[in-house]
């Protein structure tokens, strides 16, 4: 600009005749351009520019406060939403969003307020991740990878290519161990069935990894999926390939199949289940014995209803290439009960059972139960390092901690390893009874009656030099946290056990 105007003199020049230029009507605009061009010698379209344009930060402002569409009531109910369903990914959440909170208001967990209600149910995937984006970052778990099984050739190949859409009743299975990172000694495996097309999962604990044992299991399957087993895939593990499992789907019709070696791929399905349920439940700790088994299974028995009944997951429909990306696409996130219940190949009073059952569960109710078991199995896992946490908590303070419970971290006992919270998760001093807990939990197992004292005892005898008296305390107190979870694991095999089947083969387990 010309006529030796300063930038502070032309600044308020501009401020003044903005406002009056932004209120004017046409023909006092073009006076008041002609007047500014004289003064600043600046070109018509700049002045245009510098006068037409608004006070930028109320302009912010107003973007802002335009954008601030859902209020902090919203964000709660989102939270404890997300909690309850375990944390799952926005779009998986919004597909189940309506179940939830039908089911937490049905149950009396909370009262929305109508139209706090309607905005949590309208509010769409992506805005659930920005709500939720600085809560993850708390909250988030590590993730870890599975190391690959060698390979055999005994049975036909299926490629992952080869299956053209089946029906409910073809599965996959896999095992999961529980060894805590070394393969030494005995140690409890997980055994897993999905079906490929409900993605339908249950879970089965091993003792031992032993085919007749897994043919047992084959058959406690067959029982627990609400339709027929059709075929079985398997990857070339020595207790699936053998005559025993092939001799029982021969007399039993079922199709058995394997995976190329050394291709996840093939079994792609139940490989992702290995982690989204088993380890994502479990963790990575080691387990073996009996006491371990009863505590997996009673955490199986709650996992099995809340994640078929309401844990959605996406299936892939279409995956193609262009140049060096990769784009796949992906239905909508279903539960397993709702794709059944789309399927036509499922009969009608099946269907009929399936809507009963979900109705009666209460997901938060399951849940608590859930984080009750990983509690038990946190103690099983790490006996010195035990804390309390959310499993140890009455439903009633369970459900009040839902809200604020991301800020403590991993919610789950058995990860507490892998938090990032104020827990600690390392000892001052080494494990005095490290080398001889099994044979100790064995001797417990023999003689339930049997005290501390005596225990105490038989290892300074069996172990001389070993134990100093000092130490029968902390026998004391291991030994009565393994009479509270035996308590505890005996009322829950109560609940949760079986009934006998009723007329269309299917297992109605008492939540």
């Amino acid at each position: 600009m010309g006529n030796g105007i300063s930038k502070i003199t032309r600044k308020e020049i501009i401020e003044v005749l903005r406002k009056r230029y932004l209120k004017a009507s046409k023909k006092e605009k073009t006076k008041l351009l002609d007047e500014f061009i004289a003064l600043a010698g600046c070109h018509r379209k700049h002045a245009v520019r510098l006068l037409g344009k608004r006070n930028q930060a109320e302009e912010s402002n107003k973007r802002i406060a335009s954008r601030a569409v859902y209020s902090e009531a919203v964000k709660e109910a989102l939270i404890v939403v997300w909690e309850a369903a375990d944390r799952i990914c926005s779009k998986r959440l919004k597909a189940v969003m309506l179940d939830f909170v039908d089911a937490m208001e049905r149950h009396g967990h909370f009262q929305l307020d109508p139209e706090v209600r309607q905005q949590l149910l309208k509010v769409s995937a992506t805005t659930i991740d920005r709500l939720l984006s600085e809560i993850r970052k708390t909250a988030h778990p590590r993730k870890k990878k599975r190391k690959p099984k060698r390979a055999t050739k005994q049975v036909p190949i299926r490629t992952f290519a080869d299956w053209d859409e089946p029906g409910p009743g073809y599965l996959e299975i896999d095992f999961v161990a529980h060894s805590g990172g070394s393969m030494e000694g005995n140690f409890i495996h997980t055994l897993v069935g999905t079906d490929l097309c409900s993605e339908w999962t249950e879970c089965i604990p091993l003792l031992a990894r032993e085919q007749s044992l897994v043919a047992e299991s084959i058959d406690v399957l067959c029982r627990r999926f609400p339709f027929p087993l059709l075929g079985i895939d398997s990857d070339n593990d020595a207790a699936f390939i053998n005559d025993t499992l092939l001799e029982y789907c021969t007399t039993h019709g079922m199709e058995f199949t394997r995976s190329r070696p050394f291709c996840k791929n093939d079994q792609a399905w139940v490989e992702q289940k290995n982690g989204a349920v088993v380890r994502r439940f479990v963790g990575y700790d080691r387990f073996s014995g009996i006491v371990s088994g009863q505590a997996l299974a009673n955490l199986y028995q709650n996992v099995r209803l809340y994640l078929n009944y309401f844990q959605p997951s996406f299936k892939l429909l279409s995956k193609e290439r262009q140049g060096a990306k990769v784009r796949r696409l992906y239905d909508k996130p279903q539960t397993p009960c709702n794709r059944l219940l789309n399927q036509q190949d499922i009969e009608e009073p099946t269907k009929k059972f399936l809507q009963a059952q979900h109705k009666r569960l209460d997901p938060a109710k399951l849940l608590y139960k859930i984080r009750d078991n990983q509690a038990s199995l946190a103690v099983l896992a790490s006996p010195e390092d035990h804390t309390t946490g959310p499993g140890r908590t009455s439903l009633e303070e369970f459900l009040a901690q839902l809200p604020q419970l991301w800020r403590a971290g991993d919610a789950r006992p058995t990860h507490r390893s892998n938090n990032n919270s104020q827990i600690r998760s390392w000892r001052t001093r080494k494990d005095p009874f490290k080398e001889v807990w099994p044979d100790v939990l064995q001797g417990l197992q023999r003689e339930p009656d049997i005290t501390a004292k005596d225990l105490f005892r038989r290892l300074q005898n069996d172990h001389p030099g070993n134990f100093a008296d000092g130490q029968l305390r902390t026998m004391q107190r291991r030994v009565k946290e393994w009479r509270q979870i035996m308590a505890k694991e005996l009322v829950y095999s109560c609940m949760d056990g079986s009934k006998e089947y009723d007329k269309i083969g299917l297992i109605d387990a008492k939540i």
